[in-house]
């Protein structure tokens, strides 16, 4: 039994003209909010306006970015200018003369705790440590 695939889905239909349904509303888009300013503040004073909101309603009918509609472009800018901005690879460099700004990080040993343990539980302890640290750099080599 042969069956038909379906070829080019994403390329759309040509409805009105020459044009797709998206580029037309773009277009008529552009050209309505043109003739607003055209009436609202005439031909000398609208000039600017107009031109500019009709170059970018044709930027978005028929301009494409690395074979993507423009729309994504606009998109994509509009998400990073309304977005919070972490960065991460700034780091601030500490003035390493000012003791308060370096903490200390040196480990606290409580010799107390450690002088009342009998030899042997003593021995067994940094036996079971070794183990562990030695352990975890084979796994860490180990994938």
């Amino acid at each position: 039994m042969n069956f038909q695939v379906p070829q080019f889905i994403e390329i759309e239909d040509k409805v009105i003209g020459p044009l797709t349904f998206r580029q037309f509303i773009y277009l008529a888009g552009g050209g309505g909010l043109s003739f607003l300013f055209y009436a609202w503040f005439g031909l000398y004073l609208g000039a600017v306006p107009i031109a500019l909101i009709a170059i970018f309603a044709l930027a978005l009918a028929f301009y494409k970015i690395n074979d993507r509609p423009f729309i994504y472009a606009v998109e994509s800018f509009i998400r990073y200018a309304v977005s919070n901005k972490l960065y991460l690879w700034k780091k601030r460099v500490a003035n390493l003369t000012d003791k308060k700004t370096v903490p200390d990080v040196t480990p606290k040993i409580d010799n107390k705790t450690y002088a009342n343990l009998p030899k042997n539980r003593l021995h067994e302890l940094a036996w079971s440590l070794n183990i562990k640290e030695t352990g975890n750099k084979n796994q860490e080599n180990n994938p």
